[in-house]
């Protein structure tokens, strides 16, 4: 009988597909295929270097095993197969890591979102409907801009999916693939965006979906998607996603903290809300931060959203008063943010650039311990209920 091995695995219903992970690996032990990413048990070496890097924590997954799974198993993976049985004494899941691979763990997981899971209330998600084999083209209808810094063109981008279904959730991501090939002649791999409109279109009713899209300077598909006029084509991929899903309760408290691009789930979730409850109370308070009033996505039609439905906190670091971050207007806020924190009704969204991560964990940590509350092991507890949700880039 074979030693019983520890395998790596990634979950294919939670990635996303960004790839990041496997333009990380040092060794290439990550690969995909038009379907699944997957981690090739012959090269893998426990580094570790993937788990940071993940937005989603579909990376840190493990099986202990007789045989590993090979590649075209894995390429074949809907969903992660369930533990299996070991014959009798041998230690399963994931307590037969040794001290080292748990010390190694540890370490990864030091700058790292965790492992999310979705709100119990939330609706089940498509997920990897079309793939890089067989995407869907869309159609443009739309594209605004949303800035007046020159230096941050921030579009809105409307997909018409035509008589093709793309039953996407709010917090979920679609794939555009620029054309053309890279250095090496291959296809260029989708680039993922956060969906910005509701589950029920940017229109209702009509099979429409929107994106919110920062130029980069030396983006490829940043480039490519901030130039699309309408009726230009587009290849798409997706839905992807899982776990940064919105509650379907409507008491469900909702705290979201973004920066930028990042506030494209959050104007979904918003959208939502307002669909759903009208003019009741929508229990949402958001923190939205930019460099300036000109460079802040969605600024005009965020003034218009109730206060009642959206409690607004707008910052900007670089505007014409004193400097300010989120984090900071988040311990100006103290006693609200504390108050929603300790009720068991609330969902906690952060998404953004990475480097926002850190400022929100210490001033959440600090607002925590105001009221006697230990923020780790809160937000731990948070997170297995599904109720707290991180996707940095």
């Amino acid at each position: 009988m074979n030693k019983p091995l520890k395998q790596h695995l990634i979950d294919p219903e939670i990635c996303i597909r960004c790839y990041t992970c496997e333009m990380t690996c040092p060794v290439e032990a990550i690969t995909h295929d038009d379907n699944n990413v997957v981690v090739n048990a012959d090269k893998c070496n426990f580094c570790m270097d993937c788990i940071p890097v993940c937005p989603t924590g579909s990376i840190d997954e493990w099986r202990v095993v007789q045989e590993p799974y090979t590649l075209e198993q894995q390429f074949a993976f809907d969903e992660l197969p369930a533990q299996e049985d070991l014959p009798e004494g041998e230690p399963g899941g994931i307590e037969a890591l040794d001290e080292a691979m748990a010390a190694l763990l540890a370490e990864a997981h030091s700058g790292a979102g965790g492992k999310s899971k979705a709100p119990r209330s939330a609706a089940k998600p498509s997920v990897n409907l079309y793939n890089l084999g067989k995407p869907v083209t869309a159609k443009v209808q739309g594209n605004f801009r949303l800035t007046k810094d020159p230096e941050h063109d921030v579009r809105h981008i409307i997909l018409d999916f035509g008589g093709h279904p793309m039953p996407v959730l709010e917090g979920q991501s679609i794939g555009i693939i620029p054309p053309g090939t890279d250095a090496e002649g291959k296809p260029h791999l989708p680039r993922l965006y956060s969906v910005s409109s509701p589950r029920d279109g940017e229109r209702p009713g009509y099979n429409n979906v929107s994106l919110t899209v920062k130029r980069e300077a030396q983006g490829l598909c940043s480039n490519y998607v901030c130039d699309l006029k309408p009726g230009d084509e587009v290849k798409v991929t997706g839905p992807f996603g899982a776990t940064f899903l919105m509650p379907d309760d409507p008491e469900a408290r909702l705290l979201m903290v973004c920066t930028g691009t990042g506030s494209a789930p959050m104007r979904a979730f918003t959208m939502r809300r307002q669909r759903t409850v009208g003019t009741k109370n929508g229990g949402m308070t958001m923190f939205f931060g930019a460099r300036s009033e000109g460079a802040l996505p969605y600024f005009g039609p965020l003034g218009k959203v109730p206060q009642a439905l959206l409690d607004k906190h707008l910052v900007y670091s670089r505007g014409e008063g004193p400097k300010e971050y989120v984090q900071d207007r988040m311990r100006a806020e103290e006693e609200k943010v504390a108050e929603l924190i300790a009720d068991p009704q609330t969902h906690v969204y952060i998404c953004g650039l990475r480097g926002m991560e850190e400022g929100v964990e210490k001033a959440l940590t600090n607002i925590a311990e105001s009221i006697g509350v230990q923020w780790r092991a809160l937000r731990d507890t948070m997170r297995e209920e599904g109720r707290y949700h991180v996707e940095t880039y």
